[in-house]
């Protein structure tokens, strides 16, 4: 059950789901994969700060930590209600997410390092600097070397994903992925925790750019979105090459 702070927050939305689709966060080390030659391949996105959708920043928990550069990127959905106004409602809704991951998860801050709205608006998330590779909550077991993107949304079966929304993810991605690591490839990660799809200690073969239901037992990010996935990394290639 949400808090009554949190419900008030959120009482302006008719929300499909109160859950958001998270992962605990680590303090396990992270292993040490191979170097990759850092620098954008892609131009940087407009992306809308912190202090615009007035994140609570006496309530972070502790300092961003960092993890060495991005290797791949997991792709999420918050289970909210799609009917939401982009320029009215977002703000409180990121407000609500953050005192929820906080609060009643016990994290540091926001678990997604961005969010995008269903407008293709994207926010920063988790606090650190959005040119940094910051370590956030949302792969349970790889949150390290990982980009955690959210969209903001329910995207289930049958539901449409905005072609705006999946042009700004495609955008982010693009971007925060470092030269030398292809948008259509995969990565060799090591698990650091038993409760994701992979045993801790054990490697696993991802795809550069998959969803969350690729590393840990859940639906996220939808059927919907999960189905864009293939389309996501080739938008992602070509936004690479110009």
């Amino acid at each position: 059950m949400w808090p009554r702070k949190i419900r008030q927050g959120l009482a302006l939305l008719p929300l499909a789901l109160v859950v958001t689709c998270d992962a605990p966060e680590s303090r396990t080390p992270e292993p040490r994969h191979h170097h990759v030659r850092v620098g954008p391949a892609a131009p940087r996105p407009a992306i809308i700060g912190r202090s615009v959708w007035h994140a609570d920043e006496k309530a972070v928990r502790e300092k961003p930590a960092y993890t060495g550069a991005v290797e791949m990127v997991f792709l999420h959905h918050t289970n909210h209600s799609n009917t939401y106004d982009c320029r009215t409602d977002v703000p409180g809704m990121l407000r609500s997410m953050q005192e929820h991951h906080i609060q009643d998860m016990g994290w540091n801050d926001l678990g997604y390092n961005f969010v995008v709205d269903r407008c293709g608006n994207i926010y920063e998330g988790r606090a650190g600097g959005v040119d940094r590779p910051v370590r956030g909550a949302h792969a349970k077991g790889f949150n390290g070397r990982s980009l955690g993107i959210a969209a903001l949304g329910h995207f289930g079966s049958g539901q449409e994903v905005p072609p705006a929304m999946l042009r700004s993810i495609a955008a982010v991605t693009a971007w925060k992925l470092p030269r030398g690591v292809d948008p259509e490839g995969r990565v060799r990660m090591v698990s650091n925790n038993d409760e994701s799809r992979f045993p801790k200690g054990k490697p696993a073969e991802l795809r550069v750019i998959s969803g969350h239901r690729d590393e840990y037992e859940t639906q996220c990010p939808g059927e919907a979105l999960y189905e864009q996935i293939p389309r996501l990394r080739q938008m992602v290639a070509r936004l690479r090459k110009k």
